[in-house]
């Protein structure tokens, strides 16, 4: 390993110890003694999703512990990319933090609801729809470019696809539990509307 890489190793190093435990700690923070049925989900995804989520994972913390176990998807990429991936893990660090904070007891790993759910408007909800998503998202691109790795990538893009796709069961469940939370809200172009036509925003479908 030259200087270049073991320098972007500590970098990513020193990000894991400081987030993992500021998840950890706002995860159990919310934690009830309510079950939650995740059966919901439906089983592809209940099951899928959580082994590539795992995978990826698996292989991160293999790298960050000895990246020549990861050196068969490791990739050449310019200093300046991964800079740029650095300043990614940065801010999705920052916002994921934020998002964890405003969720509060809203927060679950799954798009099932608690009873007691309410409908977070403050924080990063006041101007992005699901920041919780968006801070994973530019995750996965900062451990990639950072990493030079594209298996980081690759998992990361197959562990968000279904929520691409709103046909889902995942995407269904999501819209019932908005629908189910607030009274006096339609949905109109897309977008979930006030009766006053003021967009809100859709925090109770964000999990970890």
């Amino acid at each position: 390993m030259n200087e270049q890489d073991a320098m972007f190793l500590t970098i990513l190093r020193v990000g894991f110890v400081i987030l993992v435990p500021i998840g950890f700690y706002h995860r159990l923070k919310s934690r009830t003694d309510e079950p939650l049925d995740r059966r919901q989900e439906g089983l592809f995804i209940l099951v899928a999703l959580r082994l590539v989520g795992l995978t990826g994972i698996g292989g991160l913390i293999a790298y960050l512990i000895s990246p020549t176990s990861m050196s068969w998807s490791s990739m050449s990429l310019p200093v300046l990319l991964r800079w740029f991936g650095v300043a990614l893990g940065v801010g999705s660090g920052l916002l994921l933090t934020w998002t964890l904070k405003t969720l509060g007891k809203n927060l679950t790993d799954t798009v099932v609801t608690r009873r007691d759910h309410t409908l977070v408007t403050n924080g990063p909800y006041r101007c992005v729809r699901h920041p919780f998503y968006v801070s994973g998202f530019l995750a996965i691109a900062a451990n990639g470019l950072a990493g030079a790795n594209w298996f980081f990538l690759v998992a990361g893009a197959l562990f968000f696809i279904p929520d691409f796709y709103p046909d889902q069961k995942r995407g269904r469940t999501a819209g019932s539990a908005i629908r189910a939370t607030v009274s006096g809200v339609y949905e109109r172009n897309g977008e979930v509307l006030s009766e006053r036509g003021t967009r809100k925003e859709k925090s109770i479908v964000d999990s970890q």
